[in-house]
């Protein structure tokens, strides 16, 4: 069978399936983040994210924002578990022919991050390749209190995003503000059950958080947050890279937090049971089963 056939996420669970890990490690595979343990107190989190050209940014694409996207997205990632990110090792496959000013170009990028976010770059490696890669390999710490994983939303909850989606390909993929302030927000100041950064698309990021957590959602078309930069709903559900939060909380604390007129925080649906499945209520009130879509390598 061919990869493009058996699919990314088929790919994904076929490989996990093969790996065994100890007790060291509290969780593994199938999340933005490997937990593992560190001390009383923390969990580490360690995490990867690799750029290809011609996927994730063209030959045109400013090196600059390059660079500085193939950090972010990692930071995303730390975000996502309420974590703070400490040390990024990076690793470049680069084409022979590549000027250097573009290689010092992408550096900036990610050095500028890196010293906005206090992250120490401490190595990575180099390879010939015949497209320009980037691979960051992330650490950080979360306290125990605070770790929040893709597996525990719960019946009743509210469905939250931390911003507008769609329409990232005019420039957000790019230039997008990882949300580590908002997630460490949130845990320092609400009980959050569940979340997960929208990478892929808000359905199929969604439907992660389902599958883990063992439950069902309905969201409505009248309370998602399209961005003026989507070509319309359909851009907003699937199209990906918004790199927003998306999150779980008990119905109490949602109100709460909506409430207190924080910016940015909007709730877009609930978690029911399994049974359920994964609904979508129209403006007109029609209901639609939805099928997961978003952005898949095969």
């Amino acid at each position: 069978m061919l990869i493009n056939r058996l699919g990314e996420f088929a790919l994904i669970e076929r490989i996990r399936k093969s790996i065994k890990t100890d007790a060291s490690v509290v969780v593994g595979s199938g999340d933005d983040c490997a937990v593992l343990k560190f001390n009383q107190s923390h969990y580490q989190l360690f995490s990867c994210d690799m750029l290809v050209e011609g996927v994730d940014f063209t030959k045109v694409t400013d090196p600059y924002l390059v660079g500085r996207k193939a950090l972010a997205v990692s930071l995303s990632d730390i975000a996502a578990c309420a974590g703070i990110p400490t040390h990024a090792v990076v690793s470049l496959g680069i084409p022979k022919n590549t000027l250097v000013k573009k290689i010092d170009r992408i550096t900036k990028g990610i050095t500028d991050l890196a010293k906005e976010y206090a992250v120490n770059i401490v190595g990575g490696d180099i390879s010939r390749s015949k497209e320009l890669i980037i691979d960051v390999s992330i650490l950080g710490t979360v306290e125990k209190k605070f770790l929040i994983a893709r597996s525990g939303a719960k019946k009743g909850d509210i469905i939250l995003v931390s911003g507008e989606l769609g329409g990232s390909i005019k420039g957000k993929h790019l230039w997008f503000k990882p949300r580590l302030e908002e997630a460490r927000f949130l845990v320092q100041n609400f009980q959050v059950n569940s979340m997960i950064d929208i990478s892929d698309g808000l359905t199929q990021d969604l439907n992660h958080i389902l599958k883990a957590s063992n439950r069902g959602a309905v969201i409505y078309e009248s309370l998602i947050p399209i961005s003026k930069d989507a070509r319309g709903l359909e851009d907003a559900l699937s199209a990906g890279e918004d790199f927003e939060l998306l999150f779980t909380m008990p119905r109490l604390e949602a109100k709460k937090l909506l409430d207190a007129g924080y910016a940015g925080f909007m709730a877009i649906g609930e978690i029911f049971d399994r049974k359920i499945g994964f609904r979508l209520i129209k403006n007109s009130g029609k209901v639609i089963n939805i099928k997961p879509k978003g952005f898949r390598h095969f």
